[in-house]
């Protein structure tokens, strides 16, 4: 298919631009639900008067109705999308992109949305779906099913579809609460894909770090030794990725503790632990949980974070990630990263 797309563009090469405008004007119309005409091109940095000609064409093809409401998406323009849906990501290099950060993080795939979710909640969407479409695509009957928390993990509950396709799913929380809001944490996230996926939930609700002597003791409970005991059988584990100071400050940790944190290095954390640019574990919070040593057997890693901000933190961590892993990023975590390792190899100039 490339060396058919590859040889249409050298006879019409303008017609990659239009076709990505067009698209991404479609796209943000479906998420949007009801846009207007002056904030469309305000998402997608256009004129009113491209807007206005641009949505012409697409209700002149039937791809989209127009009403007081706005512009909403018809059935033949939510096909058209899927048709076109891997043109576009060959035309746009996302394609090129996903394959060469799969092979420098040595992992099993990247895949990449369009648009950056630091300035874009459309791209937060777009990655919350093609996580949820990836986890549906390796699910299989009685599978254990490893969450932690976060609004990203959470916002993938959404889009997984409602269905009793699958039978004995069990879903658990990977550790226990980090921040105040509830249903933020992977306690409620563990229910939530429960409800929407005919299985069922352990919870774990034990704070996210413990003192010690409290750790020693809580390991030899019954139903910590029962949790435990999920985690070595665990066959999927769907996990954020932490900037390591945003992660220590949602923790509450004293502003001692975040400057031992930057002494040390720390970019990244994920599971509790805080890693450094190489990758290498500084430090870990006691928690009850699943730990980095357990992932290394696991089927199947589903890690998924995106923003430009976040880049740094991807990179860091992925020196360390088990190779089985898969990222859903975006366009704004990807493009930065790529620049990052650039910039490295031609060491610093």
């Amino acid at each position: 298919m490339e060396s058919l797309l590859n040889a249409q563009l050298k006879l019409i090469p303008e017609m990659s631009e239009l076709l990505q405008k067009r698209y991404r004007i479609l796209q943000t119309i479906q998420l949007t639900k009801g846009i207007g005409r002056r904030v469309l091109g305000e998402q997608l940095g256009l004129s009113e008067r491209d807007t206005r000609k641009e949505l012409d064409t697409l209700r002149n093809q039937s791809l989209i109705d127009i009403s007081r409401d706005g512009a909403a998406i018809t059935p033949k323009g939510t096909q058209l999308l899927t048709d076109l849906k891997e043109v576009v990501r060959v035309w746009s290099g996302r394609l090129q992109l996903e394959q060469q950060l799969t092979k420098y993080l040595s992992i099993k795939e990247v895949i990449i949305v369009p648009g950056n979710v630091d300035t874009n909640t459309n791209a937060a969407t777009l990655l919350s779906q093609e996580a949820a479409k990836y986890l549906e695509s390796i699910l299989t009957d009685e599978k254990i099913v490893a969450v932690t928390g976060g609004s990203t993990i959470a916002s993938i509950t959404n889009f997984v579809h409602e269905t009793s396709k699958w039978k004995q799913l069990l879903f658990i929380a990977a550790r226990g609460g980090v921040g105040k809001d509830v249903s933020f944490q992977a306690n409620t996230i563990a229910s939530l894909f429960a409800g929407k996926m005919n299985g069922t939930y352990r919870t774990l609700y034990m704070p996210d770090s413990l003192s010690e002597e409290a750790y020693t003791t809580m390991k030899k409970e019954p139903f910590i030794q029962e949790m435990m005991d999920l985690y070595e059988r665990t066959n999927i584990v769907i996990h954020g990725i932490g900037d390591a100071e945003e992660m220590a400050r949602r923790r509450n940790t004293n502003e001692l503790e975040i400057e031992r944190l930057k002494e040390a290095g720390s970019v990244s954390e994920a599971f509790g632990y805080y890693f450094n640019e190489q990758g290498e574990a500084v430090h870990r919070i006691r928690t009850i949980g699943i730990q980095l040593k357990q992932l290394q057997h696991i089927e199947h890693l589903l890690a998924v974070a995106g923003g430009v901000k976040k880049a740094k933190a991807l990179l860091s961590y992925f020196k360390q990630a088990p190779e089985q892993t898969v990222l859903v990023t975006d366009e704004g975590a990807a493009n930065e990263m790529m620049h990052i390792i650039s910039h490295n190899q031609l060491g610093g100039i």
